[in-house]
């Protein structure tokens, strides 16, 4: 299933499902407001996707002000919090999964005990929960094999991997393809989208200099695996949605 970044109005955005059939990715729930109406929000969101004429939903959880790798007790109180709010909203919602950034930032965070403390973060938020997919997702992340220590450290039937193409190429000194070549076998969700290198510009694929082809290649399109085109423009998500169809030889 192919999935689009609620980036746009609500009437553009039911314009584009009513053309492709995508679902949508939310990121209503990472907003603190919105949690902290949570019924009102719930209902508001509701609404908001039978205009926009779907049922298939994920959503973006917080990553602003919170953190799954802090060390300070009370971010990490309020980090799950947050988190147990988002999930909550998941389950009103009927959300497929859930997306979390990994809080990893190689300007304040040494990689040496990385891992164990995000992990342990992840174990706990994860305990007794079975009934959504949770995935953890680069951003500012150097390499992918510390994502891939956590992954292997949570071991929860319902915790995977997202990889975020586009971060990957402009955050990271290794190539995206490498990204994607290891971690396929634990990514269930991928976030497609452009650029040149130099920045997150969330341009559609073919507008930056990402070999997507040869990515997605390695992740393609599965009844497990979803994707999320994440553009800034709408032009750009229709771009990708075209690639994608091209890639995929249509069969969607």
């Amino acid at each position: 299933m192919i999935y689009i970044s609620h980036l746009f109005p609500d009437d553009q955005m039911e314009e584009l499902i009513r053309q492709s059939g995508m679902g949508v990715e939310s990121i209503d729930f990472s907003i603190a407001d919105n949690l902290d109406h949570f019924s009102e929000s719930i209902d508001v969101y509701r609404e908001k996707l039978k205009k926009m004429g779907t049922r298939e939903l994920i959503l973006h959880g917080p990553f602003l002000d919170v953190n799954p790798a802090a060390y300070d007790r009370l971010v990490r109180e309020v980090t799950m919090k947050r988190f147990d709010q988002c999930y909550q909203a998941g389950l009103f919602l009927g959300a497929r999964k859930i997306v979390f950034h990994s809080g990893m930032n190689p300007y304040v965070y040494y990689k040496q005990g990385w891992a164990d403390q995000v992990s342990r973060f992840f174990s706990e938020f994860m305990d007794g929960r079975q009934e959504l997919e949770i995935v953890l997702e680069n951003v500012f992340d150097d390499d992918w094999e510390l994502l891939l220590d956590v992954y292997k450290k949570v071991d929860h039937p319902n915790f995977k991997l997202c990889l975020d193409i586009g971060h990957a190429h402009c955050y990271s000194s290794v190539d995206v393809r490498e990204w994607a070549k290891a971690l396929a076998p634990y990514v269930t969700h991928v976030h497609v989208h452009d650029n040149l290198g130099d920045r997150d510009a969330h341009t559609g694929l073919g507008r930056g200099n990402l070999p997507y082809q040869q990515v997605l290649e390695n992740l393609p399109l599965t009844e497990e695996r979803t994707w999320t085109i994440e553009c800034m423009k709408k032009e750009d998500a229709q771009l990708c949605w075209e690639k994608i169809r091209a890639l995929e030889g249509g069969a969607l």
